[in-house]
């Protein structure tokens, strides 16, 4: 549940090891001689590490650095471990490799996204027309179509996948400061080393090392916990939509899934209820990464080490949730017959605005609304349609007659701008 998709596999421990290797390889070819470096990036392969050992030995230092650089000294004759790690402190190599580990993992992540951005427009499109009850504060309100339904979960996943890939594109960048972001050890190699190692890891070159202004870390946190929330909200459309008293939509994905271990008929929202799991553990990660912002001086202690396990927890788990989301998205169910049903089974009640509407040319504003809600209320306290009691009011015979006034009970005539709206969306979505 908390690891579907193939995000997870770029987060893991190995991920982890070879991001790392990843900067020793590109620091070695950017400040040693040619040989040496060649050799160092030969051995910058995590197969050829013990994982487990270089995770051991963090407990000792505070960092898994040291454990890994003597790991990798080991594997290279002695010229060339001589420029193993130069110019470089502990925290340039972990700030690194998570720029790397989350570029490396946003890339399916973005692309599950799409995918259920995709499957949104195919429903709005197929939908776009298909009248259901809009609900507010739980209750029905007003008529929409499930087209515009899809088409603001469309919306909401468009802004977040751009919002994320903009932070994969220019947000995400190389760490290299040496140990207080002087890159004294480096001289005048310094900055040439920077923009040769942010060249060659595909990473942002930035203008100075961000050891402790934490503003990169924390825009890409935020950026996953609002696709999580956007991604959130549609499975709780689901959800609630699924209900058995409501049955407007199902998960498709074949005979078995959703079932119970105690009851036989059930078909609960499996993938939804996927999506919501993962998302409802995203905001207290992203508080984590808030609260890692305040460093002090030129390296933390404790806040700067709280982020790595954290990072990879928000991208797994919204990793998780998007490819739950895209399978839920491209199997959903829409039952536009239950979604009509349920726009009647109040006996014209959602409607009363439209016959406000309708009315007040004739009546004014105030009376119309005075008059349609008398009505809406001796509906529900005789048990009576709206419909009737509405006809035989000598105010709306004058003013709009019977055909005006099942014309103005239709769901279908007081949708307004719906189907546009749709329309802009798809196309927005589909440039």
């Amino acid at each position: 549940m908390f690891a579907r998709g193939r995000v997870a596999a770029e987060v893991d421990d190995r991920a982890w090891l070879q991001a790392m290797l990843d900067f020793e390889a590109a620091l070695a070819r950017a400040v040693a001689p040619e040989d040496a470096a060649e050799a160092i990036a030969a051995a910058c392969v995590a197969d050829g590490f013990d994982v487990a050992e270089i995770g051991r030995s963090a407990a000792d230092k505070g960092t898994p650095v040291p454990g890994l650089l003597a790991a990798l000294r080991a594997k290279l004759p002695e010229e060339a471990a001589a420029h193993v790690h130069r110019g470089a402190t502990s925290q340039d190599v972990v700030d690194t490799a998570a720029m790397l580990v989350a570029r490396r993992a946003l890339a399916p992540l973005l692309e599950d996204l799409s995918a259920a951005a995709d499957a949104c427009a195919a429903l709005a499109e197929r939908f776009r027309d298909a009248p259901m009850a809009g609900r507010t504060l739980l209750q029905q309100a007003l008529p929409i179509t499930f087209g515009l339904k899809a088409a603001g979960w469309l919306s909401g996943l468009d802004e977040a996948q751009l919002e994320l890939a903009n932070v994969r594109s220019n947000e995400l960048a190389l760490q290299l400061g040496g140990a207080v972001g002087t890159l004294a050890s480096l001289g005048d190699e310094g900055p040439a080393a920077v923009k040769k190692m942010a060249r060659a890891l595909e990473l942002a070159e930035p203008p100075l090392p961000w050891h402790t202004l934490r503003t990169r870390p924390l825009r890409l946190a935020c950026a996953l916990g609002t696709a999580a929330g956007v991604m959130a909200k549609i499975a709780l459309d689901v959800e609630l939509l699924a209900q058995t008293e409501v049955g407007e939509v199902a998960e498709g994905g074949g005979e078995g899934r959703g079932g119970s271990s105690t009851l036989p008929h059930k078909r609960n929202p499996v993938g939804a209820v996927a999506v919501s799991a993962c998302a409802a553990r995203v905001p207290g990660l992203v508080s984590t990464m808030l609260a890692a912002m305040a460093q002090e001086h030129e390296r933390a202690a404790g806040a700067w080490q709280a982020e790595s396990e954290t990072l990879s927890d928000l991208l797994r788990l919204t990793g998780s949730a998007a490819a739950a989301l895209r399978e839920l998205l491209e199997g959903l169910e829409p039952d536009p017959e239950r979604m009509r049903a349920n726009l009647d089974a109040t006996g014209g009640l959602l409607m009363t605005e439209s016959v406000v509407t309708a009315l007040t040319p004739s009546l004014g504003r105030a009376k119309a609304q005075e008059l349609v809600e008398g009505a809406a209320r001796s509906a529900l306290d005789q048990g009576r349609p709206v419909r009737d009691l509405l006809a035989e009011l000598p105010e709306v015979s004058e003013s709009i007659g019977e055909d005006g006034l099942d014309r103005a009970l239709a769901p279908e005539s007081y949708l307004g701008a719906a189907g546009q709206l749709v329309d802009r969306a798809i196309r927005d979505h589909r440039g």
